[in-house]
């Protein structure tokens, strides 16, 4: 596309603007589209996004990677939970399951763990039962439950 100075210059000011929000945090594509959609053309929009894109700004896999691993180190969500979390960002659901087919026994690992600090952390609180059923709740698989209830004495 062909554009005068003067298009070039405000291009060029909107494309600042989208990168700007783009390098203060993360961001997938949705989230840029869903801010900008009411101020930026469509078509505008989508220049940037792409030329983002092209230049590794925006690229939703890296986004995922990032946003499990943060997961990782400071929540305890299972791996259901965490998909739910990636889908509300418009994660498209086949690079979020790619993804956690890819890393499934490291993420099975991680839930197992994760359930473990829950049932620690409820034990005094709560019965057996309603820990099961929290957890089951939260989208942990019964596999995990179990294995976690194993290492822990009530």
């Amino acid at each position: 596309m062909i554009y005068s100075l003067e298009e070039f210059e405000k291009f060029d000011k909107i494309k600042s603007k989208v990168l700007k929000y783009v390098l203060y945090k993360k961001r997938t594509e949705q989230e840029v589209r869903q801010k900008f959609s009411k101020e930026i053309d469509e078509n505008t929009l989508d220049d940037i996004i792409e030329e983002l894109k092209e230049n590794s700004y925006i690229d939703d896999y890296n986004y995922i990677d990032r946003a499990i691993n943060e997961y990782i180190n400071l929540k305890s969500l299972s791996i259901k939970e965490m998909k739910y979390k990636l889908y509300s960002k418009g994660i498209e659901k086949c690079k979020v399951d790619q993804y956690i087919s890819e890393y499934i026994d490291t993420l099975e690992e991680y839930e197992k763990k994760s359930a473990y600090k829950i049932i620690n952390k409820k034990k005094d609180s709560m019965v057996e039962d309603e820990i099961r059923g929290y957890l089951l709740k939260k989208g942990y698989k019964e596999e995990s439950i179990k294995e976690a209830f194993n290492e822990i004495e009530f």
